[in-house]
């Protein structure tokens, strides 16, 4: 499997350096990346997401950055949530049902959530 990891941030600063493999630091689930992103790829592609460059700057895109860091705002996690149920394999993949549930936790407390590429 090459995974991709998604994870929380408790406590988003926009001034912070998010450069950086800390997957730990923001309980990262992993899915497969070949498996599910390049199925959602086009529909990822309407979702508002921030690139996390070198220093802490933080440039606004659309979609995930495959083979970076990638901030996700709240505003966007429903629709990325939505993709992730609509997945036909969504309730045969253990790996996808606990990735929907962080990102309705991530929801519920407004926060942001950061992705790791592969």
């Amino acid at each position: 499997m090459i995974k991709t990891e998604f994870g929380i941030i408790c406590d988003f600063d926009e001034n912070e350096d998010y450069d950086g493999y800390h997957p730990e630091k923001y309980n990262c689930v992993a899915i497969d990346d070949d498996l599910y992103l390049n199925d959602w790829w086009e529909k990822l592609k309407s979702i508002d997401t921030f690139n996390v460059l070198s220093k802490g700057v933080l440039q606004p895109q659309k979609a995930l950055s495959r083979w970076g860091i990638t901030i996700i705002p709240p505003t966007s996690l429903l629709h990325f949530l939505e993709i992730v149920k609509n997945d036909k394999r969504y309730h045969e993949d253990e790996h996808l049902v606990v990735l929907a549930a962080l990102i309705e936790e991530a929801i519920k407390n407004q926060k942001y959530m950061i992705h790791y590429g592969v």
